[in-house]
């Protein structure tokens, strides 16, 4: 088993906590001066750990080991929401960082390759998993023209302000590895309910997503009866309680759905709403059950429809996000690890949430690690993980790390 210093762990997170610290949570959105000056340190822990260091062009952090063969990649992203907790991403860069400095150390593991890295905009300022899919080359850079935060700022205008325009950027392309890891917090209530310490991914859901359109007659309050309405309140009230009372005949164990946005026009009490929308995103690790919700929603719309009344429209709002497959061989070794570890206090799970993990999985072999989040919250202030869980969760991972990279050489011999 591989032996990391925790203090110097927990240092590391508590300093990128400071940068952009906002009471008990932190605001570091992507690109912005304290996101690149948290990046500038970053780089300079990669060095003073004996890596080769690069900032890339989209704000990407990779710190390069000189050792030879194809190296293992550990990360997550470093950017936050924009009111985040201090582990979301955070957790993941501290431990390439501490999984890279550890195996170096360890004289039974100094010459096995590790790079760290830390994602950019993994949190969707400009466009989830920025930094990611510009490494994969799902993200060429003609893909940025147009694109803008929810404040109108380009992000060409973000890239020049942070001093990137014109920097090259890093390509998977270029580089031989044998794989990436992540590590992350849960982010749901699972590990926690289940008295559990470290959960293995086995795969990341996908996601899909439909806006609903309803189109009725503007009218007066008082002196338009109930029978006569042309109602788009009553259409989108009656769509989304349908769908509440349909998916969960088609949904899986984990499956959920989230009506998250709605608008009503003109939204005042003495008027009946002519136009209202609503926006549904529904997540699954099984394409099958992502069909069927779409499907469904297609069918209770129809239904809608006959009624009378207001017409309602579907489309897609998104491009639907496939299901992302962790590598069998890597949550192996992974696995191994957590029992070494925490013998019986592990379990193989989904990730309900995204990851750059599941963009990476495209390129190369991938594999996440979760530690438990009190009360299962996250993309909030309140987002917390307990020490000794924090700590136990870098030991598993580079444990972990130091098998593949070790199992590699072994191959290769």
């Amino acid at each position: 088993m591989i032996k990391i210093n925790g203090e110097r762990l927990l240092e590391d997170l508590r300093t990128l906590r400071a940068m952009g610290a906002a009471g008990i949570g932190v605001v570091r959105p992507a690109f912005s001066e304290i996101d690149m000056a948290a990046r500038r340190w970053l780089a300079e822990r990669y060095q003073d750990a004996g890596l080769e260091t690069t900032i890339d062009g989209v704000g990407n952090v990779l710190g390069r080991s000189t050792n030879p063969g194809p190296a293992l990649l550990i990360g997550s992203h470093s950017d936050t929401q924009p009111t985040g907790g201090w582990l979301d991403g955070a957790l993941g860069v501290a431990y390439g960082l501490e999984v890279a400095r550890a195996l170096a150390e360890d004289p039974t593991t100094k010459n096995l390759p590790v790079d760290a890295v830390s994602w950019q905009d993994e949190e969707s300022r400009f466009y989830g998993c920025l930094g990611s899919r510009s490494f994969c080359g799902g993200f060429p850079a003609e893909a940025e023209d147009g694109l803008a935060d929810k404040d109108g700022v380009t992000l060409s205008d973000a890239l020049a302000q942070a001093g990137l325009t014109g920097v090259p950027r890093l390509s998977s392309a270029n580089h031989d590895y044998l794989g990436f890891l992540e590590a992350h917090i849960e982010q749901g209530p699972h590990l926690e309910n289940d008295g559990l310490r470290i959960g293995i991914v086995e795969s990341i859901v996908g996601l899909g997503g439909m806006v609903f359109t309803f189109t009725g007659q503007q009218n007066h309050a008082g002196t338009t009866m109930m029978a006569g309405r042309k109602d788009a309140a009553t259409a989108l009230y009656a769509l989304a309680n349908a769908i509440n009372e349909e998916f969960p005949k088609v949904a899986g164990v984990r499956s959920v759905w989230t009506m998250g946005r709605v608008l009503l026009r003109p939204g005042a009490p003495s008027i009946v709403p002519g136009y209202a929308e609503l926006e549904l995103q529904y997540r699954d690790v099984d394409t099958a059950i992502l069909d069927r919700f779409e499907a469904t929603a297609h069918r209770l719309v129809g239904e809608i429809n006959k009624r009378g009344g207001a017409v309602v429209e579907a489309k897609p709002s998104r491009v639907r996000i496939a299901p992302a497959h962790m590598d069998a061989g890597f949550r192996g070794h992974l696995a191994k690890a957590a029992e070494s570890h925490a013998p019986g206090n592990w379990t193989a799970m989904p990730s309900g949430a995204f990851h750059d993990a599941a963009v990476i999985c495209t390129v190369m072999p991938s594999a996440m690690l979760f530690i438990p989040s009190i009360g299962g919250i996250s993309h909030d202030f309140a987002e917390d993980s307990h020490i000794e869980d924090i700590v136990l969760g870098c030991e598993v991972l580079a444990t972990g790390a130091a098998s593949i990279l070790s199992a590699a050489v072994e191959a290769r011999a």
